[in-house]
């Protein structure tokens, strides 16, 4: 049998064994090709999803420290607006206080002029009294007090040796006050017997 007769019972000759092998060649590299294609989708899609994980923790990172700012910005405006109500309210309270005072004061010293010429009216209609009354007069009026002095001190007396040490305690309390104003009431006192000294000394007259 010759190469005729080979060939024509299917061996491949050295050429389209070459082309074979060009061809398996050829499919071999798009088969690799294929792989590497889908290898690399693959680890392109791992970055993308670690990109993403990546910049969703940044974001979110950032979020939180923009919160956690806000947070404390707001807080420090809270306090600093607390801060300033409390010195609003101290400043008026302040202020209302002064105002409290100085009006107080004002009282007292009108309270102390008005006093002042009480007395010193007081004063000078005893003096008045006085002056236009006669000496026989006022040593009758000398005479009179003295008068109702002892028989007050009488009095008083009798009515201490009768009366409980509470209601006496009492009475002392009301003695001081009216102590503390004897002088107004002394010349009231003084010009009334002086009023009615006169009367009575005009009544016999007529």
């Amino acid at each position: 049998m010759n190469d005729e007769s080979q060939n024509k019972m299917g061996s491949p000759t050295p050429e389209e064994l070459r082309q074979q092998v060009e061809r398996t060649r050829d499919e071999l590299g798009q088969t690799v090709e294929a792989l590497a294609g889908k290898a690399d989708v693959k680890a392109q899609a791992k970055e993308k999803t670690a990109a993403a994980k990546k910049q969703a923790a940044e974001k979110t990172a950032e979020l939180k420290e923009q919160a956690a700012e806000k947070t404390a910005a707001a807080k420090e405006q809270a306090a600093e607006k607390a801060t300033a109500v409390k010195e609003q309210a101290a400043e008026k309270s302040a202020e209302l206080k002064e105002q409290a005072a100085e009006k107080t004061a004002a009282v007292k010293e009108q309270a102390a002029a008005a006093t002042a010429q009480i007395r010193e009216k007081t004063a000078q209609a005893a003096q008045a009294v006085k002056d236009k009354t006669p000496e026989p007069v006022q040593e009758k009026t000398a005479q009179a007090a003295t008068q109702v002095r002892e028989s007050a001190a009488r009095a008083g007396q009798f009515a201490v040796d009768r009366t409980p040490d509470p209601l006496l305690e009492k009475a002392d309390r009301v003695a001081k006050a009216a102590r503390a104003n004897r002088t107004p009431l002394l010349a009231g006192g003084a010009a009334l017997v002086v009023f009615l000294l006169i009367r009575r000394g005009r009544g016999r007259n007529k």
